[in-house]
C-alpha cells in the first residue's frame, strides 16, 4: 500500500528541492501518494495568510508530510511558517542531525552529533510586545516542566533506540536560574529513568566552544528551543554546512520532515541549489514509515555520490567557481543510479 504523505514545495528553491527529493525517493521503489499542498510567501494574494488550514489539515490527515523552505522576513511581515506548523501541530522535538561525510572538507573528522531542540516554547512562543514604540521592546520566555519533560525524554529514548551513547542537556542555568535552572532540574530528574545511557550538562556558551575544539566527545544534545536553533547551525557548519542536514519534526502522533537551510530566493529556479539536506530529510521520513532498508540505500546513494564528488553541485566542490559542477536536478539523478 502506499504511503499518503503531504508533500508542501515551499517557496524560493524549495519547489526544485522537493522534486528532485521527490524523484529519489520514488527511486528506491516505495510507493507513494503525495498530497500536494501550498504554504509560504507565494499563497498570500490567494489566501490572505502562508499557511492555509488546509495544509494543516492536510497533514493532520495524513499524519506526515514532507516539505521545502519557506522564506521567513526579517523584522517585519509575517512569523515564520515553521514556526506556526509547529506550534499549531504541537510538533514539540526538532531533530537536527549533523555527521561527517567523505568528500566535504572539514576541521574535525567523524563528526555524529544530534542535535534535539525543544520547538514549542522558550522565546519562540513569540510572547512579545512594543514597551515603547521604536524604543525599546520585550519578549518572555516561557520555560515549562511539561515541555521540558517531553523534549528531554525524547532525546533519552531516541538515544535508546539509535544506540546512541551520552544525552547532554545545554542550558543557561548560571544566569537564567529560574527558566533554565527549570530545564536543567527537570533534565536531571528525567536522566535517572535512563539508567543505560550516560548523562552529562553544559552551559551553552561553553558548549559552543566545546562543539568548535572538541566535537567527537558529544553524541545527543537536548536543548531549550533558541540554543536549540543556534547549536544546530553550528553543527552544520561542522558537517559542511546547512546543504547536507536534515531536519523532523516530532508529535505525539504527526511528523514534518524539511531540511534545516533556508529557501534562498535568489536562487530560486537556476537549478543551482543543493539537494542533499532535502533528500537525506526524506531518508528520516523513510525510517519513520518503517522503511529501514530503502532509507539506508538513498543514505548510502548520497554519500557515494558526494563521496566521488563529479556529480555534485557548486557547493560541494572544491572552488566554487568549477566548471564541472552539476545542477540539483542532475545531482538527484546521480543519486538515483548510485541506488542501483
Amino acid at each position: 500500500m502506499a504511503h499518503r504523505i503531504t508533500l508542501i514545495p515551499g517557496d524560493g528553491i524549495g519547489p526544485e528541492l522537493i522534486e528532485a527529493t521527490r524523484r529519489v525517493l520514488e527511486g528506491t521503489g516505495v510507493a507513494f501518494d503525495w498530497d500536494i499542498v501550498d504554504a509560504g510567501a507565494g499563497v498570500m494574494d490567494k489566501y490572505g495568510t502562508p499557511l492555509p488550514d488546509a495544509v494543516l489539515n492536510s497533514i493532520r490527515a495524513n499524519g506526515v508530510a514532507l516539505k521545502g523552505p519557506i522564506t521567513t522576513p526579517v523584522g517585519t511581515g509575517f512569523r515564520s511558517v515553521n514556526v506556526a506548523i509547529r506550534k499549531e501541530l504541537d510538533l514539540y522535538a526538532n531533530l537536527r542531525p549533523a555527521r561527517s561525510m567523505e568528500g566535504i572538507p572539514v576541521c574535525h573528522p567523524d563528526v555524529d552529533i544530534v542535535v534535539v531542540r525543544e520547538n514549542t516554547e522558550g522565546l519562540y512562543a513569540g510572547i512579545e510586545h512594543d514597551v515603547i514604540p521604536d524604543q525599546a521592546a520585550e519578549s518572555i520566555r516561557i520555560i515549562t516542566r511539561h515541555g521540558t519533560e517531553r523534549i528531554v525524554r525524547f532525546a533519552f529514548e531516541y538515544a535508546r533506540a539509535n544506540n546512541r551513547r551520552l544525552v547532554t542537556a545545554v542550558h543557561k542555568a548560571n544566569i537564567l536560574k529560574a527558566t533554565d535552572g527549570l530545564f536543567l532540574k527537570v533534565a536531571r530528574e528525567v536522566a535517572q529513568d535512563y539508567p543505560d545511557i550516560e548523562f552529562n550538562d553544559r552551559i551553552v556558551d561553553n558548549m559552543s566552544m566545546q562543539l568548535v575544539q572538541r566535537p567527537q566527545e558529544y553524541d545527543v544534545l537536548a536543548c531549550p528551543n533558541l540554543f536549540g536553533d543556534i547549536l544546530s547551525d553550528l553543527c552544520s557548519g561542522l558537517v559542511g554546512g546547512l546543504g547536507v542536514v536534515p531536519g523532523a519534526n516530532f508529535g505525539r502522533d504527526l511528523a514534518v520532515f524539511e531540511p534545516v537551510h533556508g529557501s534562498a530566493p535568489k536562487y530560486a529556479g537556476q537549478d543551482k541549489a543543493n539537494p542533499t539536506a532535502t533528500i537525506l530529510s526524506g531518508v528520516l521520513m523513510l525510517r519513520h514509515l518503517g522503511e529501514k532498508a530503502a532509507a539506508d540505500r538513498v543514505e548510502g546513494a548520497v554519500r557515494a555520490v558526494i563521496a566521488a564528488g563529479a556529480r555534485v553541485t557548486y557547493d560541494l566542490k572544491p572552488r566554487r567557481d568549477d566548471p564541472s559542477a552539476v545542477g540539483t536536478q542532475e545531482m538527484a539523478d546521480a543519486i538515483v543510479e548510485a541506488m542501483g
